[in-house]
C-alpha cells in the first residue's frame, strides 16, 4: 500500500505544524519553502552581537505547542523549554502615569486600583467575562472551521451562540472598554488588544475582549532561546516525524485538473501529491500559484489589516526600568487608528512597543547593553513613501521615548537594522505586508476570513494566518489543527 503523499507550501510555523501532523496520520510529507530558512516571520538574525528575533515576539498558550509533541509522542523538554513571565506588559502613559500588567488577575486589578482608581471587582470581572467569551465562543470559533455545516450542527455551538450578547458584535471594543473602565488609562490598554490581530479598537467589534484571556489569564512565557526556538522546535520535531523540507524551492503553480488536486509544479517539473496545502498568503495562492485572478480579487474585498515598522536597536546601556513587554501609549489613540486605517500614513504620535528579549536572557546582547525590538503599528503598504516615513518615523520615536524615559536615546544605539511593509511583503510575501491577512474591523469579519478549504479543488487546503482562524502563533497553530482534522475527515469520506 502506497504511502499517501502531502505537499506543503510555505514554511511558517502553521505549515510546519500542518506537516507534523500529516507525518503523524501516515502521509509521506514534502514542505517546499522560498526563502532558505524555516519560520516564515517567525526568524531571528545576530548583528554586531546583538540577538533579535525578526517577527511576533509575544508567546502565548504553550499548550498548542506541547500538544503537537504530544501527538508525535516526543518529549517536548528534549526541544524547546520556557518559562511564565510574571508581568504581561508594562504602560507608560505621556500623563507619567505607569502600568505593570501583571499575569496575576488580582495583582493586576489591585495595580489599576491604586494606579487609576479602578474598583478591582471591574477589572476582575472583565477578566472572568474575557475567560467565559474565550471558552464558550471563542474555543469554538478558533477550534473549528466555520465554512463546514458540521461546525454548526455540533453540540457545543448551542451553549456558544447563547453566550453571544449582540452587544460583542454590535458594539466596537471601544464602546465595551469605555463602559467598563472610568478612567482613559484602562480602556487605552483594552483596546490595545485589537492590535493582536491588526484591527482598530474604534471598528472591530467588542468580541475582541477575549483576547486579554490569553496574555491575562492563562499567562504569558517566554521562550528558553528567544521566539526562533519555536521556529527550531517545530522544524525539528518535523524532520523526526521524517517531514522532508525542500528550501529556497518556491513553488511555481498548483496543478489540478477536473477540480482535483493533482500536485505542484517545481523547477518546471511536475510533483504529484493526493493533497496540497498552501501555507502561502490566500491572496498570492490564488493569484500566482492557482492564477484565479477572480477570487484573489474576491479575498481583497475584506480591509486588509495593518503591517508594521520595526528598528532593530542594539542599545548601548542597560534599562532598569524596562521589561520583557513595554508600551509607550501615544496621547490621542484615536487619531492614530484613523492615522493607519483612514488616512493610510503613520502617525506623529505612535504607540511605540519595545521587546527586549536580554532581559530574561543576558546572552541576546553584549553585557550590560540590551537588544531593543521597536514596533510601531503602520498601515499595509500602498505604495506610500517608506524611506520618507521611516526617517520621521524614527525621529518621532526617539523624541518620544526620550521625554517619557527622560533619556537621550539616539547616542545609545551602536547597531540598527529596520524593517517595513514593503520589506515584510518580500521576505514573507504577505500581500501589502499586512501581518495578519485581513483586520476584523467589520462586525462579522471572523465569519468572513478565507476557509481553510475550497469547494473547487478536492484535496487543496489552506493553513497560517492568512485564512481561519487568523493571525499570529496560536492561531496560526489552530489553524495546522483545523486543516489536519478537515483532511483525515475528508479522507474517511472518500473511503465510505
Amino acid at each position: 500500500m502506497h504511502k499517501r503523499k502531502a505537499i506543503i507550501i510555505g514554511c511558517g510555523v502553521g505549515g510546519m505544524a500542518t506537516a507534523i501532523r500529516l507525518a503523524v496520520q501516515g502521509f509521506a510529507v514534502s514542505v517546499y519553502e522560498k526563502n532558505g530558512r524555516p519560520g516564515g516571520k517567525l526568524s531571528a538574525f545576530e548583528k554586531d552581537g546583538y540577538r533579535f528575533d525578526a517577527g511576533p515576539s509575544l508567546f502565548t498558550q504553550p499548550q498548542n505547542i506541547e500538544e503537537l509533541f504530544a501527538l508525535a509522542q516526543e518529549p517536548i523538554q528534549e526541544y524547546f523549554s520556557y518559562q511564565p513571565v510574571n508581568i504581561a506588559c508594562k504602560y507608560f502613559y505621556e500623563n507619567g502615569k505607569v502600568i505593570h500588567a501583571y499575569t496575576n488577575a488580582k495583582q493586576f486589578a489591585q495595580e489599576l486600583n491604586e494606579q487609576l482608581n479602578e474598583p478591582t471587582e471591574k477589572v476582575i470581572a472583565y477578566l472572568k467575562n474575557a475567560k467565559k467569551l474565550y471558552d464558550n465562543i471563542g474555543t469554538v470559533f478558533l477550534n473549528n472551521s466555520l465554512h463546514k455545516a458540521t461546525t454548526w450542527f455540533n453540540k457545543t455551538i448551542l451553549p456558544a451562540l447563547k453566550t453571544l450578547r449582540p452587544a460583542y458584535l454590535f458594539n466596537s471594543l471601544d464602546q465595551y472598554n469605555s463602559r467598563h473602565f472610568n478612567s482613559p488609562e484602562a480602556v487605552q490598554l483594552f483596546n490595545r488588544f485589537a492590535t493582536y490581530n491588526g484591527s482598530n479598537p474604534y471598528k472591530a467589534p467588542a468580541m475582541l475582549s477575549l483576547i486579554p484571556h490569553l496574555e491575562q489569564n492563562q499567562g504569558t512565557f517566554y521562550p528558553q532561546g528567544g521566539m526562533i526556538s519555536i521556529t527550531n522546535a517545530l522544524y525539528n520535531l518535523a524532520i523526526k516525524k521524517g517531514v522532508q523540507f525542500f528550501f529556497d524551492t518556491p513553488v511555481q503553480r498548483i496543478i489540478h485538473d477536473e477540480g482535483m488536486v493533482k500536485g505542484v509544479v517545481v523547477r518546471e517539473e511536475n510533483i504529484l501529491a493526493d493533497i496540497v496545502v498552501s501555507n502561502v498568503d490566500v491572496y498570492f495562492t490564488y493569484k500566482n500559484l492557482l492564477g484565479d485572478m477572480q477570487q484573489a480579487k474576491k479575498i481583497l474585498r475584506q480591509e486588509r489589516s495593518s503591517s508594521a515598522v520595526i528598528f532593530y536597536w542594539g542599545i548601548n546601556k542597560s534599562f532598569p526600568q524596562l521589561q520583557l513587554h513595554n508600551i509607550f501609549f501615544s496621547k490621542d489613540y484615536k487619531s492614530e487608528f484613523d492615522d493607519i486605517f483612514i488616512n493610510k500614513k503613520l502617525s506623529k504620535d505612535p504607540t511605540v512597543y519595545i521587546n527586549i528579549t536580554s532581559k530574561l536572557e543576558s546572552s541576546q546582547s553584549p553585557n550590560g547593553k540590551e537588544n531593543w525590538f521597536v514596533m510601531v503599528n503602520a498601515p499595509a503598504n500602498s505604495g506610500q513613501d517608506w524611506e520618507q516615513l521611516k526617517i520621521n518615523l524614527r525621529s518621532n520615536i526617539l523624541t518620544k521615548l526620550n521625554r517619557m524615559l527622560g533619556e537621550d536615546i539616539r547616542p545609545l544605539i551602536e547597531t540598527e537594522y529596520t524593517l517595513d511593509p514593503v520589506l515584510i511583503e518580500e521576505q514573507t510575501a504577505s500581500y501589502m505586508g499586512s501581518l495578519y491577512g485581513t483586520s476584523s474591523n467589520s462586525k462579522l469579519s471572523a465569519f468572513f476570513r478565507p476557509a481553510n478549504f475550497t469547494d473547487t479543488i478536492k484535496g487543496l487546503y489552506f493553513c497560517g494566518g492568512s485564512v481561519h482562524p487568523g493571525g499570529g502563533i496560536p492561531l496560526c497553530l489552530k489553524s495546522a489543527k483545523i486543516v489536519s482534522e478537515l483532511i483525515a475527515s475528508d479522507h474517511k469520506k472518500a473511503n465510505h
